[in-house]
């Protein structure tokens, strides 16, 4: 059974988990762009980071120009995990912050270790 959201509500949900990371977090995220997808192709995620961490660029000169980093969410496999609204904002807000910490160069090993997995 899928939990059904519209994909309006699924982006408010979002945003607001986007919103609810602390300021001094939010104020170090530099060049992502959050989108949401149905599913990923061939693997069952809630979320996928795609980029170039924080701790792996460069000075200014040497990443400028490069396009943003890339966080999806993927919004039939979190509902199928979830029963109610109130699930799918706690799992958006744990992918965001997971796909997050990617950005900051935090891998999933140490993820797990912090319970964020």
């Amino acid at each position: 059974m899928v939990f059904e959201i519209s994909n309006e509500r699924f982006e408010e949900l979002a945003s607001e988990a986007v919103a609810s990371l602390p300021k001094e977090l939010s104020d170090e995220i530099d060049n992502v762009a959050i989108v949401v997808e149905d599913e990923a192709r061939g693997r069952s995620l809630f979320g996928l980071y795609q980029g170039i961490p924080l701790t792996k660029r460069g000075g200014r000169t040497s990443y400028a120009g490069v396009l943003p980093d890339r966080i999806t969410l993927y919004q039939k496999t979190i509902c199928r995990y979830c029963n109610n609204e109130d699930e799918v904002r706690a799992q958006i807000r744990k992918t965001v912050i997971h796909e997050i910490a990617h950005h900051f160069g935090i891998s999933d090993p140490r993820l797990e270790e912090l319970g964020w997995a």
